[in-house]
């Protein structure tokens, strides 16, 4: 009687446990679902059905036209055009020179090697808001230890370019792998390149490779795990950036400048719409942009979700 009891409080205990993990781990999903599927719902979702109370989670039919008028509004050509012209070519200029200098990094020692280490750890911990007035300046007065300055005025005439709302604020920062979160990318690569087996470097060196040789030839095709981290990662947080796009980029707004300088004048104007009407559409609108921008970094990861997982594990960021 005595070891029936035990059995079945075991199996109580047991039960109970697992009512608890599963209730816990379907709350955590849903708090993690609950933005992606109010999204999905209020994008497919017409204006009437907005403005019903009665209708929630469930549309009464689906409906397209949001994402036709996000075209519209937020005048999606031109933006994503902006996005991978000013952000998406830089990231991948940024992931080859992140992983030159990460190999400098981790496989030479020369002088001045510890003051670069502590740029780089600086360059992860000093966020771009606490430097962007003096990056401003310097691109907008672009110059370089005062050289064109002090040329200025011989001259009589300031030589110093302005690169604000060009190309050149994003592409000279990712060709020297300081440009956004270029100090952890470097890291990544270099802890990677750590642990790499020298054996096969010094095998190349011997069949009379140099260092650029042995990189390309022999690192680079290896290095799959560190690469997929920060190709990901660089993609991800290009696409996502809001703040330098800003700043930099007024006359040439990004796709998500566009999504975060939505305003119910602008759908009433574009769509040629009054303001109540406008009103009804502009959750609905914003959310099919939502939508719309999300897409592409979803179907990114699912393409290499487990390249990508086995890469986080092999990269020398866990722990």
């Amino acid at each position: 009687m005595k070891g029936l009891q035990k059995k079945i409080k075991t199996q109580s205990a047991g039960i109970f446990f697992s009512i608890c993990r599963y209730a816990f781990f379907l709350s955590f999903c849903f708090v993690i679902l609950y933005p992606f599927l109010y999204i999905l719902v209020n994008a497919l979702k017409e204006s009437s059905d907005f403005a019903n109370p009665l209708v929630q989670w469930v549309p009464s039919r689906m409906y397209l036209g949001n994402f036709l008028s996000a075209v519209k509004v937020f005048d999606m050509g031109r933006a994503v055009g902006n996005t991978l012209l000013y952000e998406i070519l830089p990231s991948l200029l940024q992931f080859c020179s992140c992983g030159i200098a990460a190999y400098g990094l981790a496989r030479f020692d020369f002088k001045g090697k510890k003051l670069l280490m502590g740029i780089m750890i600086l360059n992860i911990l000093v966020p771009p808001m606490m430097i962007i007035t003096p990056s401003y300046v310097n691109f907008s007065q672009m110059d370089f230890l005062g050289i064109l300055k002090g040329l200025s005025h011989l001259m009589g005439q300031d030589l110093r370019p302005n690169l604000i709302d060009t190309p050149w604020v994003f592409y000279l920062p990712a060709l020297f792998g300081v440009g956004l979160k270029g100090g952890f990318f470097i890291f990544i690569f270099s802890q990677f390149y750590r642990k790499f087996p020298k054996e096969l470097e010094e095998a190349a060196w011997l069949d009379g490779a140099g260092a650029w040789r042995t990189f390309v030839s022999i690192v680079v095709p290896t290095s799959g795990p560190a690469a997929v981290t920060v190709f990901l990662f660089s993609v991800v947080w290009h696409w996502n950036d809001y703040y330098l796009a800003q700043m930099y980029l007024a006359e040439h707004p990004t796709f998500s400048v566009s999504l975060n300088n939505f305003t119910l004048n602008r759908i009433s104007a574009v769509l040629e719409e009054g303001m109540a009407q406008g009103k009804a559409l502009a959750v609905p609108t914003l959310m099919a942009g939502c939508l719309m921008f999300i897409l592409p970094l979803v179907t990114l990861y699912i393409i290499i979700q487990k390249k990508f997982i086995a890469s986080v594990t092999n990269s020398g960021i866990v722990g």
